[in-house]
């Protein structure tokens, strides 16, 4: 699973923007300032930052300009509402990858990250059983199987992290309603319609089990 940091003080945003990565089967870290954003960094590594300027402490600029100073070439993207020439000339310079202005389209955002990524997967496999991405069909040896929606998001974050433990809270994120009981029928549902094994590890989460 690709772990993307993102620097932004607006909790709204920063909860929504979450949430709709996480859907997409990103890891999302959040930071509210620059010092913390800094702090995580030297205990994680991470496959993208996604930056907002005006964070208290330590702004977006002078923490990308930290991070490159000290080798850190990981990708950066400016998310902000700052649209003046100068801004845009500072970002580049302090080695930013991309800029995108606020308020912002979250399908470009999403096109973006994969493109700089280099996400080019439009299915996942598990043995036989295929997600297909663009249209976010479940088949089960070529036959469509109709999962709601949103277990058909958790099975996943599943495929992505085959024989890895995913922790409760990560699942929740996915799920209107977030509680055990909830989270069991989903569970339990995936495991029904798939016959695929779901382990349940106590007190840390659940592993979709290698073939």
């Amino acid at each position: 699973m690709y772990k993307i940091l993102l620097l932004e003080d607006d909790e709204i945003l920063s909860q929504t923007l979450k949430e709709l990565l996480v859907m997409e089967g990103y890891d999302i870290f959040i930071a509210k300032n620059g010092n913390i954003a800094l702090d995580i960094t030297y205990n994680q590594k991470f496959d993208m930052y996604l930056l907002d300027v005006n964070v208290p402490f330590l702004n977006g600029f002078d923490f990308l300009k930290e991070l490159r100073d000290s080798g850190d070439d990981t990708p950066a993207f400016f998310i902000t509402a700052l649209t003046d020439l100068d801004s845009l000339s500072k970002g580049f310079k302090v080695g930013a990858d991309d800029y995108i202005k606020k308020p912002f389209d979250f399908d470009e955002l999403v096109v973006r990250i994969n493109a700089k990524l280099n996400i080019k997967t439009n299915s996942f496999t598990y043995g036989n059983i295929e997600y297909f991405i663009k249209d976010k069909t479940l088949k089960k040896d070529g036959i469509i199987i109709n999962l709601p929606h949103i277990d058909k998001k958790i099975f996943l974050l599943f495929v992505k992290n085959i024989g890895n433990i995913v922790d409760k809270n990560s699942i929740f994120d996915m799920m209107e309603k977030q509680t055990d009981v909830a989270l069991r029928v989903h569970i339990s549902k995936i495991k029904k319609f798939l016959g695929v094994k779901i382990s349940n590890i106590r007190a840390e989460g659940y592993r979709l089990e290698k073939l």
